[in-house]
Parts: structure tokens; C-alpha cells; sequence
């Protein structure tokens, strides 16, 4: 799910630069871009220390 995530976060912002002419919306992109990135970031993180914290939970289920 955190790849599908980043990848769609990286697909729109590269596809909105080659779209975008002016330098305002470049600009403005580019912040979107950011912005977005620091959420998945966040949001893969607070996964990966719910993984962590919970480490017997996941061991006692099999596939």
C-alpha cells in the first residue's frame, strides 16, 4: 500500500510538472509535491512503529 501511495503521489507531481508552463505553477506543484511526500512519509512511519510496537501479535498468525 506505502509503494501504490508513493507512486501515485510521484505520477501526479511529474505529470503536473510536464504539464505545467509557468513558473508559478511549477512552484506550486513542487510545494504540493512536498507536502504530500512529508504525509506518506508520516504515514509509513507511524506504520512501521505500529509494526514495531506490535511484534507478537504478528508472529502468532500464519498464512
Amino acid at each position: 500500500m506505502e509503494k501504490f501511495v508513493l507512486g501515485v503521489a510521484l505520477g501526479m507531481a511529474g505529470g503536473a510538472l510536464l504539464v505545467a508552463n509557468n513558473c508559478k505553477l511549477r512552484n506550486l506543484v513542487k510545494k504540493n509535491q512536498e507536502d504530500l511526500m512529508q504525509k506518506a512519509e508520516q504515514y509509513i512511519d507511524k506504520k512501521l512503529e505500529e509494526k514495531q510496537a506490535s511484534p507478537q501479535e504478528e508472529e502468532g498468525e500464519d498464512m
